[in-house]
């Protein structure tokens, strides 16, 4: 019988290196012989393309209906019959995402009422708990910085008010879900090669 894979998530407000992370430690994995897909929410399914429509601003939602359809999204990234989460997971394969239900608690948790988003995320059956969650605690300020460097326009979100509220946020989800997930906080101003070797620590722990 196959081994189960790991499902694990990479946090942390814009800028501070979840993608390049989560490819240092996809590598790892290959190199261990290990099976991995990288994703990311919102996701490439039509309920993740109508959110990236609204993150950019170009269709007009409120940040419940942001909620709802983050959570629509999250539902259909675990059970899609070919690449879903809990699928690939079955057949021993490990599943690196970037994003998951922390940052609706951060982001639309912060904007709206964050009761009803946790109900609505951990409640639900069909929204798998990941094995590992990697949060990548950056200042804002930081941030900003390297999102100017490497883009030319900004999401909504994406402003030092907002990244300073978001930030505080997930450190108090981190401490409100800490008894219940399993959630690593590692400095995002450390080197990358020091961040990757953390990582594969942790990682590692769970083999």
């Amino acid at each position: 019988m196959n081994r189960k894979g790991l499902f694990i998530v990479f946090e942390g407000i814009d800028g501070c290196g979840k993608t390049t992370q989560a490819n240092r430690l996809a590598d790892m994995l290959r190199a261990e012989g290990r099976e991995v897909v990288l994703t990311a929410e919102p996701t490439g399914l039509p309920s993740g393309k109508a959110l990236r429509e609204a993150l950019s601003g170009r269709v007009k939602k409120s940040e419940c209906e942001m909620a709802a359809m983050f959570v629509m999204d999250r539902i259909a990234h675990n059970i899609d019959d070919e690449m879903g989460i809990q699928n690939l997971v079955a057949r021993g394969v490990d599943v690196i995402c970037d994003r998951y239900y922390y940052s609706s608690l951060a982001y639309q948790g912060h904007a709206t009422d964050y009761a009803w988003v946790k109900a609505m995320n951990v409640g639900c059956p069909e929204i798998r708990k990941p094995d590992l969650c990697i949060y990548l605690d950056l200042l804002p300020e930081e941030s900003l910085r390297r999102i100017n460097a490497g883009r030319e326009s900004l999401e909504i979100y994406e402003n030092t008010e907002t990244l300073t509220g978001v930030r505080k946020q997930f450190l108090s989800v981190i401490e409100d879900l800490g008894e219940t997930d399993n959630i690593k906080i590692v400095n995002a101003a450390d080197s990358c090669d020091n961040i990757a070797n953390i990582i594969a620590e942790m990682v590692k722990n769970l083999f």
